[in-house]
């Protein structure tokens, strides 16, 4: 019963974004990976009944889900084959090794053309693969070469193609940049392909720390973009990691806040209230669980009020349909605000991880300390709680004006 419960929260805590997701066992071994357009939608497809033999047997061996989010469903795939192809699981057995699917080739040359194909030669080339899905493969190349161009004909011309000047191919037929460099963009392709983008992102960081202690700071700048757009590329999320660490370090959580929900009010006086809940998955918003509440209970002034009933009604809704708490609640104001959020869990028989951050200075205050903490302005955990607080102060004020505009009309 407790490894049902868990897995259905596991399920249901799924974010409704694109990426990649891994089934455990008991012993923590992946027994599957499969990818997702909408990875909450795809895994609630197997709390259901009627599934096939192969799903239902996989289902009754799994403890525990991993999520991987990608920015598209096509760089999903790249992740999958990848780490099919690493883990080897069980329930993967059908794709390992089948030459009907695509492939990406990397060719063995001087400078080496990237492309597709459905025949795995003898030749000394690399091949990645198999995926399965052509046209999600190539929706995913495209994301890559916008960052990593590359080469991809068949024999190298005499003068520049049309990819060069759009910014897809660095023109190694012309001269336009030298071995060592594409190799390197070559090396960076691979390592994507390989699943293994973190580790890019680590040699990246070094180079770039590199370029700007040699005050080369235009290469560093063009680094630091590679860096951050690696986030979409199906990296296991360094930067997101970087600030959910930080954040469970200073604030001494028991596990990394991987969901998060901040909430904030507004009212003008007192009229037409409403208060704001958005959530953050990974470190992303997560805008399907956004949730908006009308002020009902309060009147006159009173934010503390307004904060201690969207969150009553917020988390009794969760206890009345069995939906697993967040990691951390974080309310936009001050201390007061957060012993007004404290007392409604206490009364739900709540213990969920909650702090509040204050405006202006933004201090950060905890349920396990008078005094707030002062971090630096450029932590990665004061960042990301400033862009919940932030997101959750929009959500609010653009319900607020809704509510407002209909009472304009109904005049």
């Amino acid at each position: 019963m407790d490894k049902q419960k868990t897995l259905k929260e596991n399920i249901l805590s799924a974010p409704d974004s694109p990426g990649v997701y891994l089934i455990k066992d008991k012993a923590g071994k992946i027994i599957y990976i499969g990818k997702a357009k909408s990875l909450k939608k795809r895994l609630g497809s197997y709390l259901g009944g009627g599934l096939e033999a192969k799903a239902a047997a996989m289902v009754s061996n799994a403890l525990g889900i991993e999520c991987r989010l990608t920015q598209t469903e096509g760089l999903a795939l790249l992740l999958e084959a990848a780490l099919i192809h690493k883990y080897e699981p069980r329930y993967n057995v059908a794709l390992r090794d089948d030459k009907s699917f695509p492939f990406v080739k990397i060719t063995d040359e001087e400078f080496p053309a990237v492309c597709m194909t459905r025949k795995v030669g003898t030749d000394t080339g690399r091949y990645f693969g198999p995926y399965t899905n052509a046209k999600l493969l190539r929706q995913a190349l495209k994301v890559v070469r916008k960052y990593f161009p590359y080469r991809s004909c068949k024999k190298m011309p005499r003068s520049p193609c049309i990819y060069y000047r759009i910014g897809l191919s660095p023109a190694p037929c012309a001269g336009k940049i030298n071995k060592a460099e594409y190799a390197r963009t070559i090396k960076s392709i691979s390592l994507i392909l390989e699943g293994k983008s973190e580790n890019l992102i680590k040699k990246l960081t070094k180079e770039m720390h590199l370029a700007a202690t040699q005050r080369k700071f235009e290469e560093a700048a063009a680094l630091r973009d590679k860096i951050l757009s690696l986030s979409s590329l199906g990296a296991e999320y360094h930067i997101p990691q970087a600030a959910l660490s930080d954040l469970k370090e200073l604030l001494g959580l028991k596990r990394l806040p991987m969901r998060i929900e901040g909430f904030d009010v507004s009212n003008i006086y007192g009229k037409e209230a409403c208060a704001s809940l958005v959530s953050f998955y990974d470190a992303r918003p997560d805008k399907d669980n956004y949730r908006r509440f009308r002020i009902r209970a309060v009147k006159g002034i009173d934010d503390y009020a307004m904060t201690r009933e969207a969150v009553a009604r917020r988390y009794s809704r969760l206890i009345k349909e069995g939906l697993p708490l967040p990691d951390l609640i974080l309310i936009d104001g001050g201390r007061a605000h957060l012993l007004a959020g404290q007392r409604e869990l206490m009364k739900l028989g709540l213990k969920a991880p909650l702090v509040s951050i204050a405006k202006e200075e933004e201090n950060i205050y905890t349920t396990a300390r008078i005094k707030p903490l002062r971090l630096n302005h450029d932590t990665p955990a004061l960042n990301l709680i400033r862009r919940v607080r932030n997101e959750a102060h929009r959500f609010a004020l653009s319900y607020h004006h809704i509510l407002r505009r209909k009472i304009l009309i109904g005049r």
